[in-house]
This record gives C-alpha cells, structure tokens and sequence, in this order.
C-alpha cells in the first residue's frame, strides 16, 4: 500500500487560481481512479462553494462539520471528512470563523503542528492516495500549519503583470517552514489564467523558466469561461463540462503531478 501524499496549494497573493487549481486538480485525479480527500483551509470557504451550494456550504460552516471545530478542539480529522458526491472525492469544510485561527493557535502546545497532529490518523490508514489542502493568501501560523502536514507545496501563478509579486517573499516563508519540517519540498509552479494573446504571458513563462528555486509544471492553465460556469453550478470544471479546454488542461497537470509526487 503507497503512502499518502499531502499536498498543498500556496500563494500568499490572492486571485492566483489557487483555489480552482485545488479543486480541479483533486477532481480530476478522482476521475483518473485516484482517493483523494480535500482540505479547505481557507475562510473564504471558495473550496467548499466549489462542490456545495451557498445554503449546504453556510450550514457545515455554521456546524460543527468543519476544519475550524477539529482544529480548536484539536480532534481527528476523519470526524469531519464529508462526501462531495463525486466518486473518490471527499472534502472537509471550512467556515467563515477560520478568520479566528491564528488567535486560537496563539495558546496552542506545538502550534505549528497542530494540523499534522489531527490528520496523522487519516494518513495512517491510508485510504487516500493524495489529500489536498487549499491554503489560504496570508504567511501567517496557520499557513505555516498547513505546510508543517505537507509533503509537497504547490504554487499557482497568474500570468499577469502581477503574478510574480510576492514570489520571493512566498519561498522565504517556505524556506522558514523547512526549519520545523524538514522534508518539505515545492512540487512546482502551475501557471493559471495564461492567455496567450498578451505579451506578459510570455514574459511570466520566460521568468519562471528561468527560476532556479522551483521546477515550472509544463501544463498551463488557458482562460476559459467555462470555469466560471462550473463554479456558479458548485462543480470543478472536470465534472462540469468534461471535454471542454480548461478540464482537459487540468486532467493534464493532474497527471504531470501525480508523476512528480509519486517518484
């Protein structure tokens, strides 16, 4: 039996496509036969709004079937692990008073490690290929939490004017991460929202290319509306609309990824 991977998709700037990337790229190896169980680890609760509607989304918020409960009373994840309705596919909810995180680990014994804590028992069962955690746009505790449970870090870079902003602060952070947990890698760079009509796509690509920090996944993400489509219908676009460019693009780095982190 393989041992579970535990990734995480990262980016302190905010509109990188990470959340979709997560969800996407968890579906996608749902539908390549893969378990795969997803973290939503952000306030925002965009990863849970990608496969509930706003009323089931507020309700599990509001619960006590979320990542907030299990983290501030410090309890096995596998209690709040909840179906998606796509084969393979299980999510844990997040919720809004996630904003309150970082005070309520402030109290905490090894706070750094209170999520690698909770979801040790998952990972020793090994029902699940990858579990993939959606973290959110901050370098705070809870972010360095997050990575401290990870074996790899997957960034998500917007090929935009301002993509790359932030980039070095991002692998300072992770570099102080490695001084907890050691075994921390970055799996690579996912390009996202590239639209190769503008010039600044080619100068993002040209950059990260040349980056000697991280590998840069071959597979890039196009624009599509689809994609917003599919989150207005609560479903990854690799459910919604399955032969449509974007999905195919994320079955695609679905599988560059599963390469890399099953070496």
């Amino acid at each position: 039996m393989s041992r579970t991977k535990v990734i995480t998709f990262a980016n302190n700037k905010g509109g990188s496509g990470k959340t979709t990337t997560t969800s996407n790229i968890g579906a996608a190896m749902a539908r390549l036969g893969k378990r795969v169980l997803l973290v939503d680890g952000d306030m925002q609760m965009n990863l849970t709004l990608s496969f509930f509607d706003e009323e089931r989304s507020l309700a599990l918020a509001e619960g006590d079937k979320n990542i907030y409960t299990a983290i501030r009373e410090e309890r096995d994840l596998s209690d709040f692990v909840i179906p998606t309705g796509i084969e393979n596919l299980d999510i844990i909810p997040s919720s809004s008073l996630m904003s309150g995180i970082e005070f309520d680990l402030f109290t905490k014994w090894q706070r750094e490690l209170i999520l690698k804590k909770c979801i040790s028992p998952i990972l020793a069962r090994g029902y699940y290929d990858y579990v993939l955690i959606d973290a959110p746009p901050t370098l705070g505790g809870w972010v360095m939490n997050i990575m401290c449970a990870a074996d790899y870090v997957i960034i998500p870079v917007e090929a935009s004017p301002w993509g790359l902003f932030g980039l070095a602060n991002m692998f300072d952070f992770i570099n102080k991460v490695r001084s907890i947990a050691p075994r921390l890698e970055v799996l690579g760079i996912a390009i996202t929202k590239a639209d190769e009509r503008k010039s600044y796509f080619k100068q993002t690509l040209e950059t990260l290319r040349e980056f000697e920090a991280a590998r840069l996944f071959e597979t890039y993400i196009r624009v599509d509306a689809t994609v917003e489509w599919a989150q207005d219908n609560s479903q990854p676009v690799v459910t919604y609309k399955k032969y449509s460019r974007s999905a195919v693009e994320y079955t695609k780095l679905a599988k560059e990824i599963m390469k890399y982190a099953d070496r």
